[in-house]
């Protein structure tokens, strides 16, 4: 395999959705002191399965006042959409939860352009349709009230921050059912290489143990637990 710091996405991607896990990589974080990058813990995958690894396209939402006047629909939500580019992942901040935020047809154009997945600090809908599609979605549930006369989309690749934690544009997210996490363009390599060195451990300490090992001589031993 080659070394982390020399893949690129479209081999570096695929390789941390197939074998790490959000816990494994919150711990090294941690360790590398940063210590507030898991998104809120309502943000979930519609289906346990989904595994989530791209790089953010963040998008910033806000309300509007239902009636109240002319105004372009959704915003620019369908310029975002269709800016989305292979691996991306739409991340949506900023809005009430009083709506949608994703949904069916949405899910079906960023297949078409690659896009690795969405990330929502809120609702999604036609989730029989997601489903279908096996489209990687995390949101705080599924709701179908519709964003159209309630919220808009006002910009898209700027910073959004999502209960405390920056999003970036290119920011690494990854994301399954135990949560999701942003990890920093700064520390992403170092990251990454320590997740992995990490796992090692962790089967070495799982053979152990059912082995017969303890817990106290397994940690002493491996420094992983």
């Amino acid at each position: 395999m080659a070394t982390i710091a020399h893949m690129n996405d479209d081999e570096l991607l695929p390789l941390i959705k197939r074998e790490l896990f959000s816990a494994i990589i919150g711990d090294i974080l941690d360790q590398l002191g940063h210590l507030h990058c898991f998104l809120p813990p309502q943000i979930r995958p519609l289906r346990d399965d989904m595994v989530v690894a791209g790089r953010a396209m963040p998008v910033l939402e806000v309300d509007v006042t239902p009636g109240g006047g002319e105004r372009k629909p959704f915003g620019l939500m369908l310029e975002a959409l269709d800016d989305l580019r292979k691996h991306e992942v739409y991340v949506a901040a900023g809005a009430s939860p009083a709506y949608a935020l994703w949904g069916e047809l949405m899910s079906t154009r960023a297949m078409k352009l690659g896009a690795a997945g969405a990330v929502m600090d809120g609702w999604a809908r036609d989730t029989s349709g997601i489903l279908r599609l096996g489209f990687p979605t995390f949101a705080h549930g599924s709701y179908a009230q519709d964003q159209g006369p309630r919220g808009e989309v006002r910009d898209f690749r700027v910073p959004v921050h999502i209960g405390g934690v920056l999003v970036r544009p290119g920011d690494l997210l990854f994301g399954d059912r135990d949560g999701v996490l942003v990890i920093p363009k700064e520390a992403e390599k170092e990251a990454l290489t320590r997740a992995f060195e990490k796992l090692e451990g962790e089967n070495l300490v799982r053979i152990a143990i059912e082995n017969g090992m303890s817990t106290v001589e397994a940690f002493r031993k491996y420094g992983v637990m």
